[in-house]
């Protein structure tokens, strides 16, 4: 395999860093498969009544058929992607995984979704259910509290029928293969 010339990147030639955006470009031809691999890496025994895997099926389920638009329901299936490698910040870090791929919006509904899912929850800890409402001015608060409300609060249900992941992955591979954004 070539290799950059460098040991600095202050050294680094156009040449060097051409070399690299091409490998780079290899490594990721097929990313939407590889997340749909992180996503099934969440099924297994949690102290839910269902495993992480059949929550995000649920979630994107439920705003399939509720007529939401494809990178909406992507986003509800990649939501919790960060959990086993982020558990206290999965939230910010599904988000960063799905910025260049997602509008803004969607963005920074993933981005706050752990903190405002704490309205459900964080009252039993002693702590301010409504710590959410720092953003009550944001324009995507309302949108944020009822991705909570619709697609992650209620997706524990061990009777509700999800469609497979293998439903899922062409919508997947879409958005995806779409890059939105250059984000460093």
């Amino acid at each position: 395999m070539k290799q950059v010339t460098f040991t600095r990147m202050e050294d680094g030639t156009k040449e060097d860093y051409e070399l690299l955006d091409r490998l780079e470009q290899e490594l990721h031809t097929d990313y939407a498969g590889r997340l749909l691999e992180w996503v099934q890496w969440n099924e297994g025994e949690t102290g839910y009544r269902i495993s992480r895997f059949e929550h995000v099926l649920q979630s994107a389920t439920r705003a399939y058929r509720d007529g939401r638009d494809e990178e909406f329901v992507v986003c509800c299936l990649l939501h919790d992607i960060g959990d086993l490698i982020a558990p206290y910040n999965h939230s910010q870090t599904a988000a960063d995984i799905l910025r260049p791929y997602v509008s803004e919006k969607n963005y920074w509904i993933i981005r706050h979704h752990g903190l405002f899912q704490g309205y459900y929850y964080f009252h039993h800890f002693g702590e301010d259910r409504n710590a959410r409402d720092v953003y009550r001015d944001h324009p995507w608060y309302h949108d944020t509290v009822e991705f909570c409300a619709k697609y992650d609060q209620n997706c524990f249900d061990p009777d509700y029928e999800s469609l497979p992941l293998d439903f899922f992955e062409p919508m997947v591979r879409r958005v995806i293969d779409t890059r939105k954004h250059h984000t460093p």
